[in-house]
Parts: structure tokens; C-alpha cells; sequence
């Protein structure tokens, strides 16, 4: 009788923990290397979102919990995260943030119906695929590139454009749109060139714009590399108009580039700490020190959309969550985030910023 019994409490017990069992998100990113300040601004904005969801009593009544992934924004070690997050049991992914990295990580996840929300990576390739579990909070570089390449035909028509990219499936496929938008506006660049991403010299890079006589730059890099060549143009008293994308939109950029980077263009979606709803997840990020830049309340409204997923489908389960997601706009601190069946944010819009004196504004 007492086996019996110790066996009825063993099975209620495993039955009740099972009930309650936490909700594991990966967060997979840069946390190292040359490209960690996109690691540091999804890690604040998933840690915040995930302790403001659960102080509300969390999913289905279950708890989220972070498993960390650190893939460097290296195509083979994004790899390696994903399937580490696979072993560990995880079946929702906030990340990748390079789209290099996403790009391969998102084809191991689609083998194991690993639902995925990326905040960041927005190379067209990357839903194109046609995976029904993949998703974006952000934009896409063809609408961020062809901003970008009409800005250049209303403002430097008839002046020397180069476009240059730092090879990455980023960096390549923005330069890539900005370069089909001038050539479909019946403007064709003085140069199209690469620089390599990692070195500390781009005196030679600088050296060729200069002597080509290019009046406007556009840079498709990363905020370090972009910073290092912006820094040297000054050096070189090479005077040309610099834009840049995203991946400039951190205030490392001009903690590199000092003063130098005054007056640079660069562009990403309309400043998400401006909009009513963030208001109250800024203020608990600011508490911690942190100011929510870039793609910090993006990565928010990513870990908002997992959650909300899965409340709709009533189960942690990650295809039902997917065919769930796109039923209806999800309500998110970046207002309501409609995605459609290739799992792109819908409207999505990207503007122009300038750098000054240290921080950047809305080119009006």
C-alpha cells in the first residue's frame, strides 16, 4: 500500500512539474566579438520583456526563461547555436542579429520546426526562403537600400557615387539594393568596390575614393569597420558625404569615430523611444543603466510576438505558435506588428538619420 501511494505522489508531483514547466526561449546573438553591441541591445531588450511578461504571470501560465547563444556573427558558429538550442529543448529563437548568421541558423531551425523571430537581420534572403517558421520585428534592406538610392538621386544626381559593402550577406545585400535603385533611376555609381571587415587599415580603401574624386559614399559595414574608415577619410582630409545602414545606429560608432563622424547619414526605422507605447519598458531599462538604442525595444517586441504566439495557440508547440502568428497583428511596445506569409513585418518603413555632436536625429 505504501509503494502504491509513494507511486500515485511521484506521478501527481511529475504531472504538476510538467504543468509548470518553463517556457524556453533561445536568444541567440553577437555576444563577442566586433559586432557584441548588437548582442548587448538584445539581451536588454529580451531580459526586460521577459521579466515584465512573467511579472504578469507569465505564458499559459507557464514561465519564460533565456537560454543564451553566442554565435560571434559567424555563419558556421550561428550554426552551432542553433543546434546546441535544439539539444538543449528549445523551440523558440529570438535572433539571429547579423543576417549571416541568420541566414544559416534559420534552415537548421526550419528542420526541426524551431519557431524563429530575428529583431535585427533584414536581408531579403533570409524569408525568401519561404519557411513557415521564420519571422522578422524589422525591416528588409530592400526597402532600407532603395531609401537610401533614391535619398542619393534627389541629392547627388550628376555627383561621383561609390557604393562599397564589407562582403556580409548584410553589408552586400544593402549595397547590392542601393546600387539597383540608382541604376534604375538612370544613374550609374563611379564605383562599386569591397572592403574587408576585421582589419585596422583602410588608409589604401580611403586613398581610392579620394583620388576618384567621389563626392558621396554609401558604406554597407558594420558600425566598427564604418567608424575605423570614417575615422582615416578625416585623417586623409578626404571630404565626401558618408551614409551608411543600421548597423550605424549605436553610439559605439562614434565613440570610433570621435568627431569624424559628424554629419554622416545613415538609415533605419523611425526611433522606436519616441512611440507612446515603449515608454514604460524604457523606463525600466534606463533603471538598469542602459539606454535602449538600436534594436533594443525591436528585440522587445520579437520576445512579445513568441509569447503571444503561443497564447493563441494554446501550447508551446512552435508550428501551431507560427500558424498562429500570422493570424492578426500582434500587439507590441513598437505599436501593432502585422506579419505576413513570408513571416516580414507588414508596412514597415525606414527613415534617415544624421550624426551631430555626438548623438543622431531624424533627417527632416
Amino acid at each position: 500500500m505504501k509503494k502504491l501511494l509513494l507511486i500515485l505522489v511521484s506521478a501527481i508531483l511529475c504531472c504538476s512539474s510538467s504543468a509548470h514547466a518553463d517556457i524556453m526561449i533561445g536568444l541567440a546573438s553577437a555576444f563577442t566579438g566586433a559586432n557584441a553591441v548588437f548582442g548587448e541591445q538584445m539581451k536588454r531588450g529580451a531580459d526586460q520583456a521577459v521579466a515584465d511578461i512573467n511579472a504578469a504571470g507569465g505564458v499559459l501560465g507557464q514561465k519564460l526563461v533565456l537560454q543564451q547563444g553566442d554565435d560571434a556573427c559567424d555563419p558556421k558558429q550561428a550554426v552551432s547555436v542553433a543546434n546546441d538550442m535544439i539539444s538543449r529543448g528549445v523551440k523558440f529563437v529570438v535572433g539571429h542579429a547579423c543576417s549571416s548568421a541568420s541566414i544559416p541558423a534559420s534552415k537548421v531551425y526550419n528542420e526541426e520546426n524551431v519557431l524563429m523571430v530575428t529583431p535585427i537581420s533584414s536581408n531579403p534572403a533570409l524569408t525568401e526562403a519561404g519557411f513557415k517558421n521564420v519571422f522578422r520585428t524589422c525591416g528588409r534592406d530592400d526597402q532600407q537600400g532603395a531609401l537610401v538610392g533614391r535619398y542619393l538621386l534627389d541629392h547627388f544626381r550628376g555627383k561621383k557615387i561609390a557604393v562599397a559593402h564589407d562582403q556580409s550577406a548584410w553589408g552586400r545585400g544593402i549595397a547590392d539594393q542601393v546600387k539597383a535603385t540608382l541604376n534604375a533611376g538612370g544613374v550609374q555609381e563611379a564605383l562599386f568596390e569591397a572592403f574587408t571587415p576585421g582589419e585596422r587599415d583602410y588608409s589604401a580603401f580611403v586613398s581610392r575614393l579620394k583620388q576618384s574624386g567621389i563626392d558621396v559614399v554609401f558604406l554597407g559595414g558594420y558600425y566598427t569597420e564604418v567608424g575605423l574608415i570614417v575615422r582615416q577619410m578625416n585623417e586623409q582630409s578626404a571630404k565626401m558625404q558618408i551614409i551608411g545602414g543600421d548597423a550605424l545606429m549605436t553610439n559605439q560608432f562614434w565613440a570610433i569615430t570621435g568627431s569624424a563622424a559628424e554629419g554622416v547619414l545613415m538609415s533605419f526605422g523611425p526611433d522606436a523611444r519616441k512611440l507612446p507605447g515603449t515608454k514604460t519598458a524604457m523606463d525600466a531599462i534606463r533603471k538598469g543603466g542602459y539606454e535602449p538604442e538600436g534594436y533594443t525595444l525591436y528585440t522587445y517586441a520579437a520576445v512579445q510576438s513568441v509569447a503571444e504566439a503561443i497564447r493563441r495557440a494554446g501550447s508551446a508547440d512552435p508550428v501551431k505558435a507560427a500558424d498562429a502568428l500570422r493570424q492578426k497583428p500582434v500587439t507590441t511596445v513598437l505599436g501593432d506588428i502585422g506579419f505576413d506569409a513570408k513571416g516580414d513585418r507588414s508596412g514597415s518603413t525606414y527613415v534617415l538619420y544624421k550624426w551631430h555632436n555626438g548623438s543622431y536625429a531624424e533627417v527632416e
